[in-house]
Order: C-alpha cells, then structure tokens, then sequence
C-alpha cells in the first residue's frame, strides 16, 4: 500500500548565499512544491509513495520529473502537456528580514490541467493515503474540483485523507479559501492545520481566556480541535505552533487530537538553514507515524521531529530518514559530528 499526494510541482530559483533577489547574478536550481515536497520526504522515511501533476512535455518537465524518481517516488500517473513550468524564486531571510516568495505560475502546465484529466479511481489502486493541500484548488477551479473528486474516490475505495490548508495570500484570499474549507473539509479524515488557520478559514478560534500573550495553553488547544473534529467529522486534528524571533531563529512544536486526547511534541529551538518544506515534513513524518500505528504521543513526537529537522536541510526535500527522526524524538540526538 501506498501514499498518493497531489499538486504542483515547480523549479525553484534561489540567489546564492543570502543575496536578495535585487542582488542576484545567479540562481541556485533546484524543484519542489507542497505535495511533491510530502511524497519525497515519504520515500526518504522508507514508506511508498506516488505523486501526481500534470508537467509540460520538455525539458524542463522531464528534469522536475528526474528530481522526484531519483528519491523513489513513484510517477506513473504524472500527466505530460502544455507548455510551461510553473516557477517561484525565495530569497533567504536574515534577523528580523523574513524570508520572501515570488511566484511565477499562472499559466502552468498544472494550472492548465482539465479535471477530466485524472482518472481517481485507478491512481488510488493499491494506495491507502491520500494527502492535498489548499495550495492545489487556489489555482483555479478544475483543480479545486480535482481535489474534491479525489476525496470522493478515496472515501469510495476506504483510503484515508489527510489535508493542510497551506494557505497561501499571493494565490487567493480568505473568503475563497474559507469557502472552499467548507467544501472539502468533510470530506477529510485528517486535518493539519494551525491556530492562525484555524481562525482564518475555518472560523474556529482558541477561546481568549487560554491565550497568554503569543502561547496557548493546552487546554485551548483543546478546545480547538474538539470543535474542529466534531464540525467536520474528523478523525484526527494536528496542529502545528511555530514562533519566530528572527528569520533563522524559530521555535517549533505540535499538538495531536484523536477525539479522545490531546498530545503534545517536544518543543524545539531552532537555527534556521531552509524553512522551506518544514511544514510539509511534518505532514510526511505524521502521515507516516500514523500508518506505522503509532499510538497519539508517539506520531505527534516523530512527525514534529521531522519538521524540526527539515529546517537543517537546504532545498524543498526533506531527505531525513526515520531512524535520523526517530533518533531526535526519542531524545538520542544531540548535534555532535557522528563517527
């Protein structure tokens, strides 16, 4: 059995070092994309794993597709056709300038895609994990409908669904994610989201009085994902918690409801070198926790651990294995050269 993710997948440019963009002379190459980034960080972990896009017939579209067979992950079912690669060029942050993100993908070979152009039920063969995000159906409306078709055959043929709203402002706003929200969300078994999100798209808050300054005790933590379970018909809630003191200083940590508890990961502080995919290493690290049987404490523990240390590797991939992650949420990793 196998996990299927769904998205875009695109060449990322980035300016050497900590050059901003008005600085660049040359770009570091490299591809990547919220749902590919899962699938990859899967295969890395030891699961099986298949991602499906639709990638332009050229060059381009045949190097995007390289980079995910080299890590395992299974392309069968990547569409060929139109005519570009969506692109985004980050500039690295540094002390209190945050990192940035420009996009150029309108008028991508995916965002193009026609709904008609994936057949659900057969790329779902033998696959028991079905991971979107909310990046996929802000690129336009077949997507979105895409989404929702595979949800309806993954609830048909008893796969499970995770999703993680990853909203993005540059690619829609709030009431059109909102809306979307509530037309997907009950179609998912499993939601990876955070308080912000929450809020914002969902309209489920943590209640004032468990909120003291930027923390949130865990009682209202609680509170959230009770609400979020019981109003979409959830079977686990996941909530990411992240603060920044600088661009290469963040803290991070995760909550794990399974309607009976909630269980927290260890909090962790972090010197930054790639923020990018972190959240996606997390969804990969609970997705594949959850698959194992680990029970609410442990998948919660091994899928921050896999955040936590997507931030040490350069490039959207996290290529971390499980024993790496295990090492770190059980406490055994320390920093120190191994010999």
């Amino acid at each position: 059995m196998k996990v299927i993710t769904f998205g875009e997948l695109m060449m990322r440019l980035t300016p050497p070092g900590y050059r901003r963009l008005l600085q660049a002379e040359a770009f570091e190459v490299a591809f990547g994309g919220a749902e590919a980034n899962v699938a990859v960080s899967l295969c890395c972990l030891g699961a099986e794993a298949g991602f499906v896009t639709r990638l332009p017939g050229n060059d381009l579209g045949q190097a995007a597709l390289n980079s995910l067979r080299r890590w395992g992950v299974d392309t069968r079912h990547i569409v060929r056709g139109g005519d570009r690669l969506g692109v985004y060029y980050q500039e690295r942050g540094a002390a209190q300038r945050p990192a940035a993100v420009l996009y150029d993908r309108a008028g991508s070979a995916f965002a193009q895609a026609a709904a008609g152009d994936f057949d659900w039920p057969a790329i779902l063969e033998g696959a028991d994990w079905l991971h979107l995000s909310g990046i996929t159906p802000a690129l336009g409306q077949a997507l979105g409908e895409s989404c929702l078709a595979a949800c309806r055959a993954a609830r048909a043929a008893g796969v499970t669904v995770s999703f993680d709203p990853n909203y993005r402002s540059k690619l829609w706003g709030i009431p059109a994610a909102a809306d979307y929200m509530r037309r997907i969300l009950p179609l998912v078994d499993v939601l990876i989201t955070n308080e912000n999100q929450a809020a914002d798209l969902l309209g489920v808050r943590v209640p004032p009085a468990e909120i003291h300054g930027d923390d949130v005790t865990d009682a209202g933590y609680l509170a959230l994902a009770r609400e979020l379970l019981e109003r979409y018909g959830l079977r686990r809630v996941a909530i990411a918690e992240r603060r920044t003191f600088a661009a290469e200083d963040n803290s991070f940590c995760a909550k794990l409801y399974d309607g009976e508890r909630l269980c927290s990961s260890p909090r962790y502080r972090m010197d930054i070198v790639d923020r990018i995919g972190s959240g996606d290493a997390f969804a990969a690290g609970l997705i594949y926790a959850l698959r194992a049987g680990f029970d609410t404490q442990r998948a919660v523990s091994f899928a921050a651990a896999a955040g936590c240390l997507k931030h040490s590797v350069e490039g959207d991939y996290s290529l971390l294995s499980a024993r790496e992650v295990l090492a770190l949420a059980e406490g055994r990793a320390n920093g120190r050269v191994q010999r």
